[in-house]
Order: structure tokens, then sequence, then C-alpha cells
């Protein structure tokens, strides 16, 4: 007899709605573990199309209760099963008894399945399986012939024939025994270590055989002071089998091989000394000193034909410009007088450089250089020349390097200079900057044969030839073959703290690490990061379990701070990088991608990318970034050579075709307002020991220091710093109607706080909640330190919980710097939970700063920032400062960027209108908020990343500003009494696919949701209430009037480049029909399906 079908161990609440939805019947239910308590389970029901959850807790004697309605007195059972009979009948609290178990799915194993008939999935302590007596039994029976016929699939290729009786004795009767205690609560497994201590017995001779020679040859070099005690002589030449023992003499053998070298040197040294015998001095060789650098010249041209040489001298701190034929160098600027550096986007190798000439007056000059690549090189040396010269004590910016291999199970070639210094192919470094040595590196490999030490003495070594550097090991974690090893500069040390490791395996049945993720956090100073390594599972087949191995890895992997658990992984790190194996294939005959690859037709093949596809359907990797792919597909190579791919695998059972594919991938996902750039990101192309290729990728990543007042606390009346909260708005996917509250986290509060239940709530869309906070039930948060600067670095983590289950609905993180203003300012975010996104969220808030806390500072990776168009200026025209660069969230290379606002089109339902647009605000008004902005000339950024110069700019360029708004910011329900209608957000997931359409995507959705009313209705109710929906349909479609001159419109150069551009969408051609409508939107898939599904296609 199996376990209860309706135990679906540790499913997420999502997946659980999602298949009570599919039963439809009320009375339908299923048993999932809790979320919140560990040990207890949640109880999900269907009813009315609604999902109703209930906590059954266990008390201290283990029996089970369930959190029913108040005045229901609760009843105990002693198993789960016996729970669920008694609940089957009505009158128990719940609102409907449970009728209908929903079973779960059982999938059947494979080479890197896990399906459902693996034992690791919770039949131990609390699992419904061991619940009553004769579930019990056959439960434990279940498990036992299962491992048993493990074991013996292991005879054939195993030669411990002698230990496989001592293991089939325990699984044949004892094994039973040990799942009866662990179920009572002893997790001692007495009868597995007295097993283990029995089949080990040969052991403890066999170590007492070299325990004794290795102490008779440390005797001979350091002979003891005193006799052997007849206590360890007894224990030595003891035959009981006692584990602790033999783990005891395990160690004490560890402890003699590696003290024996030592004594041995010693034992020498001192005879030879006796002898007078001259013995070179073993000084300790003082530290290398890191390379300097050399003194770099790049050829530029100045105007339209005139040409020079930029030279670049990092460690004298200069920048000297030569004009070309010229003997002697025009101009010698200081780092110290470089103001900004601006990089021209329409011209990806042009650059402006604005510099001060003498007191209160500023000069740009701009220089295009032969290549982009060659002006970042520029660029990256400036930006290496300000950190060096800089007065601060802590750094601002760190450069990391991410590598990750599959080594193939072979040993690696002699030199691994080009994957370490970023060369080869794709976005590569320049010649000029690919031996400077980063801050941090970060390797991980797959299938390394190589032992642990060995693999991080060999990186070490090579990083000290190639940078003369001795880096310091922070961490090293490994499953099985799975590895990474995080190396830092010496200097960076003590700025490492809080480190943690963590490893889940995703092999067969959870069980096996042949597949699975290692991962290591640490903060470096007061910034977090994360990373992750994972081999997944392979075969082009294999898509679903690879998506369901990332999901494991993200629910299991436990990194970060423990207070923070409860939140999705991708939300704990100020940086998360995530790479590795992952295995996705290209979906295309293998002829074809073959020939795509030698034309170097790389976007048609990343069109067709797994991942790629995956994450445009939010399955994976929701809010990630991936550098640009322009190097060929990784996998899979014919070893010794780079020349030829290949795809053909034979195996027992047959050929295997392997599509030549980007299986090695390196992702990244940051905290909003947080600074971080991928500077290459390529493969090498002369490591040719495994049949895949190394992959490399470097990052100018910001980071924050401990923060110092500038005032001594005390030292005045303290003025507060306040964050305050006018409204909150949710809208969460789920089929419940639990009430919530919101939780908030944050490293500048003393302790998390919480809101109170929910002010609203309505439901008017199957499927989503909608709930609303006022003012009055959210809590006023009190940071710690009031300083601008201090709370333009912060974040708060808010997680939307029910009342009833505590559990979470989903976590957002919020970043303080554009809400840092006296008037409330409007934020909007989308909920994750468990890798999956469960919602949005959005709301008005501010951030108080007192007036005498408002002075901040320039970091250094702000100097540098981007021009849109390409002005000219006069030689001694003042140059407005432009925002440093905006590092969005970046999609696959493959799809436009969507618009930042509502992800899943359903939630426009509870908009109900049309947008509506507004005037951008008149000068005057931006100057009166200007007015509450931080002093000191600093800059301000609005929530649309809007930058104003601050009054004290404008009067210092005598009235004149070059940057100016660029449009309106966003209008929502929620908006305060004195500000005006604005223009709501847009769908992303329409907007990604239909870029610039409008609202259409509005009107196609609200007939889509009314028809779908209509087909609910009962066939004698349809008449005049079809007649009503369709009239509000027609009405609906009718596109909001707006003058054409504020259609955003598209120039072919904006989308060539990427930047924000402008579309156009033609009026002209609406139709009624709705798959002619859903055509008009670019929805042809949507359309066909929705002539052979229906209205529940969309």
């Amino acid at each position: 007899m199996a376990a209860a079908s309706w135990y679906h161990r540790d499913i997420s609440r999502v997946v659980a709605e999602e298949l009570l939805a599919k039963a439809g019947r009320d009375g339908s239910f299923l048993v999932r573990d809790s979320e919140s308590v560990s040990g207890a389970y949640a109880l999900c029901l269907l009813f009315q199309r609604h999902v109703h959850t209930y906590r059954i807790l266990p008390d201290d004697e283990g029996r089970l209760s369930v959190q029913t309605i108040q005045g229901i007195q609760a009843k105990c059972f002693r198993t789960l099963p016996a729970l669920i009979a008694a609940y089957q009948h009505p009158n128990h609290g719940l609102v409907t008894p449970l009728l209908y178990p929903v079973p779960r799915h059982r999938g059947g194993p494979d080479e890197d399945s896990d399906g459902e008939e693996g034992w690791g999935g919770g039949l131990g302590a609390g699992g419904p399986g061991g619940a009553g007596p004769s579930a019990a039994i056959a439960a434990r029976t279940h498990i036992s012939q299962r491992l048993q016929q493990r074991l013996q699939e292991q005879v054939h290729s195993s030669p411990a024939s002698d230990f496989t009786g001592f293991m089939a004795e325990y699984l044949n009767h004892h094994l039973q025994l040990d799942l009866e205690a662990l179920r009572h609560g002893h997790p001692q497994l007495r009868h597995l270590s007295t097993a283990l201590a029995t089949a080990c017995r040969a052991l403890h001779s066999e170590i007492d055989f070299t325990l004794a020679g290795l102490e008779m040859l440390a005797g001979v070099f350091d002979p003891p002071t005193s006799p052997r005690s007849p206590a360890r002589e007894q224990s030595l030449l003891t035959s009981d089998p006692d584990l602790e023992l033999l783990l005891n003499k395990i160690s004490t053998v560890n402890h003699l091989l590696s003290s024996l070298e030592k004594k041995v040197l010693k034992s020498l040294k001192e005879r030879v000394s006796r002898h007078n015998l001259a013995l070179p001095s073993l000084v300790a060789a003082p530290p290398m000193a890191a390379k300097p650098l050399a003194v770099q010249s790049f050829e530029v041209k100045v105007g339209k034909s005139q040409r020079a040489v930029l030279t670049v001298d990092v460690e004298l701190g200069t920048v000297t410009i030569t004009k070309r034929g010229s003997g002697s160098p025009e101009e010698t600027i200081p780092q110290d007088r470089i103001l900004q550096l601006i990089k021209y986007l329409s011209v990806q190798s042009k650059v402006r450089l604005v510099y001060d000439k003498e007191l209160q007056k500023s000069l740009s000059r701009d220089f295009v250089f032969p290549s982009a690549r060659k002006r970042e090189a520029f660029c990256q040396l400036l930006q290496l020349m300000k950190i060096q010269h800089s007065n601060l004590d802590e750094p601002d910016l760190i450069s990391v390097y991410v590598g990750t291999w599959n080594m193939g199970s072979t040993p690696p070639p002699r030199s691994l200079a080009s994957w370490l210094t970023s060369r080869g192919l794709g976005h590569t470094q320049d010649e000029t900057t690919a031996c400077i040595p980063h801050d941090i590196y970060v390797i991980g490999t797959q299938e390394n044969s190589l032992g642990d030490r060995e693999w991080v003495e060999f990186l070490r070594t090579s990083l000290k030839t190639l940078m003369a550097i001795d880096y310091r090991l922070v961490a090293l974690q490994c499953l099985w073959s799975i590895k990474m090893v995080v190396l830092v500069k010496p200097e960076h040390e003590r700025r490492i703290s809080h480190v943690h490791t963590s490893s889940v395996k995703t092999g067969i049945a959870n069980t096996l690490g042949n597949k699975g993720a290692v991962g290591v956090s640490f903060l470096f100073n007061g910034t977090s990061f994360g990373f992750v390594n994972c081999h997944l599972a392979s075969g082009s087949e294999k898509t679903q379990r690879r998506n369901q191995s990332y999901s494991d890895i993200l629910r299991s992997l436990a990194l970060g701070d423990k207070r923070l658990s409860a939140f999705d992984l991708t939300l704990r790190f100020t940086h998360l990088f995530w790479f590795g194996d992952l295995n996705y294939r290209l979906d295309m005959d293998v002829q074809d991608v073959l020939a795509h690859v030698t034309k170097r037709e790389f976007e048609t093949l990343l069109a067709v990318d797994q991942l790629n596809l995956e994450r445009e359907k939010n399955k994976v990797f929701l809010r990630f970034s991936e550098g640009d792919i322009s190097f060929p597909p990784t996998y899979r190579y014919e070893r010794g050579s780079r020349d030829s791919y290949v795809w053909q695998k034979f195996k027992p059972t047959g050929v295997r075709i392997n599509v030549p594919s980007w299986c090695d991938r390196i992702l990244w996902k940051s905290h909003p307002e947080t600074h971080v750039v991928c500077k290459s990101y390529g493969c090498t192309d002369d490591i040719v020991t495994s049949d895949h290729s190394p992959v490399f990728a470097t990052f100018e990543v910001g980071v924050t220091s401990q923060f110092v007042p500038k005032r001594a606390p005390g030292s005045v009346p303290e003025a507060l710093a306040c964050i305050e909260w006018e409204s909150i708005e949710v809208i969460i996917k789920t089929s419940s109607r639990s009430k919530c509250y919101i939780e908030f986290h944050s490293y500048c509060l003393e302790e998390a706080q919480w809101s109170g239940e929910n002010t609203s709530q309505s439901c008017d869309s199957p499927g989503f909640l909608k709930l609303g906070w006022a003012a009055k039930n959210l809590p006023v948060l009190s940071p710690i330190l009031p300083d601008l600067e201090y709370l333009g670095d912060q974040h708060l983590l808010l997680s939307v919980k029910g009342v009833e289950s505590c559990e979470s609905y989903g976590e957002c993180c919020i970043a303080l710097r554009p809400l840092i203003s006296s008037t409330a300012q409007q934020f909007e975010t989308f909920l994750f939970h468990r890798g999956e996104e469960t919602g949005s969220m959005r709301g008005w808030m501010k951030v108080q700063v007192p007036k005498d806390r408002r002075s901040t500072r320039e970091r250094l990776y702000e100097w540098i920032s981007f021009e849109e168009e390409d002005a000219e200026p006069g030689a001694d025209t003042e140059v407005c400062p432009k925002p440093p660069p905006q590092c969005l969230r970046s999609r696959p290379h493959s799809f436009p960027e969507p618009a930042a606002s509502y992800t899943n089109p359903a939630y426009f339902i509870f908009e109900g209108v049309p947008n509506t647009w507004v005037p951008a605000p008149s000068a005057g008004e931006a100057h009166e908020k200007q007015a509450e902005s931080p002093e000191q000339g600093q800059q301000h950024w609005s929530p649309l990343r809007t930058w104003v110069p601050s009054p004290s700019e404008e009067e210092q360029r005598g009235g004149r500003s070059h940057c100016t708004p660029r449009g309106p910011s966003p209008g929502h329900p929620l908006s305060p009494p004195q500000l005006g209608q604005q223009k709501r957000p847009k769908s992303a997931v329409l907007a990604r696919d239909t870029a610039g359409l409008g609202d259409c995507s509005l009107t196609a959705l609200h007939m889509a949701t009314c028809l779908s009313q209509l087909d609910q209705l009962s066939p004698e109710c349809r008449g005049d209430s079809q007649r009503t929906l369709l009239h509000q349909t027609h009405s609906t479609m009718e596109l909001p009037p707006r003058p054409c001159r504020e259609v955003p419109r598209c120039t072919q150069d904006a989308h060539q480049h990427g930047h924000p551009g402008e579309w156009s969408c033609d009026r002209g051609e609406q139709s009624h029909g709705v798959s002619e409508r859903l055509g008009h939107l670019g929805l042809q898939q949507e359309a066909k399906g929705l002539q052979e599904h229906g209205w529940d296609h969309l």
C-alpha cells in the first residue's frame, strides 16, 4: 500500500492552487508541507472557486489538529490519515467537507529525473505515510523494497560485496526500527550506527596496523618522552566495533600524516646543525608586489579630421593629449581635474571628456576611438586611475570575475591564461586591460576530477603567475565533481565576512550529487553577494526537468542572512550571480544549427535557445540579466580542437544527438538602484581538453561600506528620518480569500516590522486577489541613521503573508533612493515567491530626511555617464552632468525590453478605464519640488529615473539647464488628491511582444474577460447579460483619443541600438472581430489558440 495520494510533500502554494483549479469540484483537497512552520502541514480545500488553506499543527505530544474558525473546538489526532478521514464529514469548522482528494503526479524515473518514486521525498518524521499502523507498515515495506532494489543494482558495479551483506541485513530487519524511532522524534539512527560499525570491523585492524607503523616512523625522528600508556595499547588492540572509536583512530592517522613531514624536517635540521654543516637560511620571501600598469596610448580622432594620441598613466594619475605629428604634448590633465566621462550611445566608439581648465571654468572635448573596445579600455583605465588616487578608506567600486567550465572529467591544461584574463571569443577585454587584476575571482567547474586542494592551489598559482598577486581563499564548496572557488585580493580579506556555503543535489531522486548546485554567499563590507554554480540535467528533451531543478535549488540553498530565509533566494542579496552548465539546448535541426554557426548568425539561434524561451515564459530566472551572446555555442566540441562540433554520441541504447548549444551560461540579478555593469562575456578558443569551452564574464560592481556619520551621535539633539506610507495596493495570483499583512525587513531597521490586516479586498477577476492598505494600517518605519548618504544605499524587503497560514504570497525589494522626498512618491514592483512571479505591488510612500542630514557625495562610478543624443557643444560651453548609467534588468538579447510595470495583463481588469495623458509639470512646479531635494547641488532622481538639476546647479549656469524632464510619470488609482491623473503603466508581457501598441492590450483583455463570463452563464440567463457585456466591450474597444504628437514613435536608429525608443500605432485599422483584434496586437498564436480552445486559452 503506497503513501496517501493526497499528500504532495513540499509543493508550493501556487502549484497547489493550480492543481485544485484543474480539479474544479467543490470539496477537492490536498495536503502539502507548511512553508511557515517546520513539521506542520497545510490543508488546501477548494470551495466556490476559491482555495481555503488551513494549517495542521502538531502539539508537544505530536498530535495533529486543524486551525479552523473561532468557536469550533479543535480536535487532535494521532495520525494525519485519521485527521483527513474525520474531516470528510460535515460540521467540523471547514467551509465544506473533504470530498475529492487530488492525487499527486507520479513521474517516471530516468537517468536525471527524481520522480515521485524517490525515497528522499519526505516519508520521515511527520509524513502521512507513517501515520496509521497499516499505512506505516506498508510505507516502510515500500521504502525497504525500493532501497533493496537499488542496493542490488549497485552490487554488479561495486567490489564491496562483503559490505553489501551488512547493508542488506540492515535494510531487511533494522530500517523499519529506525523509521519508527524517527517518527517518535529520535533522529539518532542507532541501528544504522551499529550496522556501520559491524561492517567496518575489518577497518579497525587495518588502521591499527597503519597507525602503529606511522607512530614507529615518527618515533625515529621524535622519540616519545614517556612510554605508551597501557590504555593506549588496549585501545589499539581492541576489537570492539565502536564507530566513535573508529573515527578517533582515523583522526589520529590524519594528524600523524599531516605532522610527519614537519617532524622529519625539524629532526634533520637539528642533526645537521650538531655536525656544524652549513644550511641555507630559509628566510620567508617578501610578498610579491603587483605588477605596475604600463603607460597606455590610444590613437583617436578629434573633430572632423584631426588625429591625436591619448596617453593614460595610471600610476602617475594623468591623461596626456598629443596631436599627431607634434613632438610635445598639447595638454596634460591630472586625474583630480577630470569631472566627467560621457559615453555616446549613438556612436559606440565616441567619448566626451569634461575637465577643469581653470578655476570655475570647465571644458569638454570629444574623442573618437578606432573601436568600441578601445573606448571601453580607455574608460576602464580612467576608472582605475580614479580609484587608485582617491582618498577613500573603503572602495566604492570593485571588479568581479565569474568563470564556468565543464571540464569533462579530464585534467586541465598547464595554462588557463586566456580564461582567467577574459580573452577569446565574444565580448572580451582589450589587450591593454586584460591583465588588470580583479578584486574577486569566482570560478565554478563541473565534472572536475581534480582534488579540492589541488584545484585551489592550481588556480592560486595561475593567478599569481599572471597577476603577481597571492590571492586568498574565501570559500571552497564542492558537491561531487561540482566545485566553486572564491578568491580575493589580500587587501580585501578583512572586508569579507558572514561567509556561508551550501549545496543541493538534483540527481536521481534528489539524492545523487552528479547533478545539483553549490552556493557561496558573503558580505563585502556592507554589500551582500551570492554565487550559485549548478550542473543541470542533460538532453534536449529535459527542459522541464531543468526548470524543476532550478526551482529545487532556489528553494533548498541555505545562503545569506538567516533572518531572510523566508524570502526568495534571489531577493536576499544585493547581487546574485548564477552560472554553470545549465544544459539548455537549441530547438533546431543540427544541420541548420551548424549552418547558422558557420555564418555567425547567432541571433537566429538565440531565438530558439531553450533558456531564452523559458525565461520569456517566466518559467526560470525571473528578472535575471545576461550579457549579449556574441560567441559560438560552447558545446559539444571535438576534444583537442575547436574546429568542429561532435554532435553524435553513441550509447548502448542508440545514437544520441547533441545539438551544438550554449549550455554554459552566466546570469545575474541585483537590487534596484544598484550599480552593476557587465564588462565582458565570452569564451576561450584555445583550451581544448574538454568538449565544453570555458566561459567568462567580468563585472563592475558598486559596493557600500560601514557608514560613519559626520556628526557624533549624542552631540546634539538627534533629528530622525522616517519612512511613511500613504497607501499600498497588492494584486496577487491566488484563489484564496485570506486576509493578509505585510512584513518589513531592512538592514537600516533595528528589527522587522509588521502592518495590520488589509483594509480593502476584492476578487473580481478569477484567480487574482486585490488587497489594499490605508496609511492607518501601515507602520511608520524609523531607520537607524537619518543621513541621506546612508539611506540612499538602503533597500526594504517586503513580504505579503496570509493572516491564517502565515505563509508568503510574494516578496519584493524596494530601493529607498528614488523615494527620498518630503512629498509622497509612487513605487511599483513585482512580487516573487520560490522563483515564480506571484503578483505586483504599488503604492505611495515618502522617505523624509532632516535638512541638516541631506549632504552626500558622488560615488566613483557616477562620474561616467551616457549621452543619448550627439549634441556638439562649443569649446567653452559648460556641460550639464548626466545621470549614472541605468543598469536595468535585461531580457534575452533577442527580445525587446518591456516596460517597467505590471507583468500580467489580467491585472488591468482591476483598472477598468483607459489610460489618460497629462502634460509634464511646469517649470515652476518642478522648481518648487526641487526645493525639498538634497542640498549642495547633488543630483536628484524622480521615481521614473528622470534627472532634474537642483536650483544651485541652475544658478551656476545662469538659469540655463541642458537637462529637462523626459516625460510624464505614470499615474495610479491611489494617487493623492493633489496630484492629477497620469498615464498608467502597460503590461510588460504584452509590451515585449507588441512594442508600442499603446493600450490595445487593455481592450482585448477586457473583451476576453466579458466573453469568458458569458461562457460561465447558464443558457437561459444569457440574453440581456450578453447584450450588456458586449455593449461594454464595444465601448471599451474605442481607443482613447490622443493627439498624434503624443503617440510614441520609434526611429530605426533607436531600436537598433537598444535604448528607449518610441513607437507608433496605426489607429486607422481597427476591427471589432476578436481574432482580428488579437492579430492587430501581434498575438497571432493567441488568436489561433482562441479558435481551438476558446477563451480559456487567454
